[in-house]
Formats: C-alpha cells, structure tokens, sequence
C-alpha cells in the first residue's frame, strides 16, 4: 500500500524539459517527498540502479531513450514491478491516455498540468493502481 503521506514518497522524475522537470520537483519537495530527476530514459535507468522510488513519473517523448523505452525496461526488471509509473506527457490527443495505460503505465498526466492538482492527479492515480 503506497503511503498517501507525501513525507513518505521517494519519488523519480524523469523529463527533458527543464521547466516542466523543475516545477513538479519543487511542487512535490515542497510537500516533503525525496525527489531524484533524470533528464531522459538513460538517467532514469541508472537512478533506478541506487533508488527504488514510491513512484515514476515519466515523459513519453525525450531524446536518447524515451518514456516507452523506459517502461518496457523498467517492467523488465522484476525489482520494480510493483512501482506504478505515472505518464507525465504533452500527447494529449484523443487515444493518447488508452495507448499510455494498455502499454502499461499506471495513470496517465497531461503537460501543462495545473499546479493547483496536480497533487490530486498524482493520488488518483496511485489510488486506481492500489485498488
């Protein structure tokens, strides 16, 4: 059961996007979560070599290895099959959210996301993957 306590997340943000990497950083520390980031799917992989986060959220479309990459990776590794990885992408066309969740992702977070719910989103989806 994942903790609905931010103080207990240890989190991994993986996106090339420095804005959109900072702002969700200093979003979820500011509510006390441990926060590593890596800036495309090859970072991600050698974070996860040390940490074993709460959860991913991971950007779909970065240079050098992308999110599905990562995915298909990271599902791979029987160590993190229980981390839900959470979408954190700009595909927000119609079918985007479906190709995410049947490719194996756990919830699915639109770019520009809001910074008023984004902790919202966050909790829905870690609540679909727990139930």
């Amino acid at each position: 059961m994942i903790s609905k306590e931010m103080k207990d997340w240890l989190v991994l943000i993986v996106d090339d996007e420095l804005d959109n990497l900072n702002v969700a950083r200093k979003v979820l520390s500011f509510g006390g979560a441990k926060v590593h980031v890596a800036r495309d799917g090859i970072e991600g992989l050698s974070v996860l070599q040390t940490v074993v986060p709460t959860f991913i959220l991971l950007d779909l479309s970065m240079p050098n290895m992308d999110g599905w990459q990562m995915l298909e990776a990271v599902r791979h590794e029987t160590s993190l099959n229980s981390v839900p990885i959470i979408a954190l992408t700009a595909h927000a066309m119609a079918g985007d959210r479906e190709k995410a969740l049947d490719a194996g992702f756990n919830g699915y977070i639109s770019k520009p996301f809001r910074i008023d719910s984004f902790l919202e989103e966050i909790h829905r989806c870690l609540d679909e993957f727990c139930d």
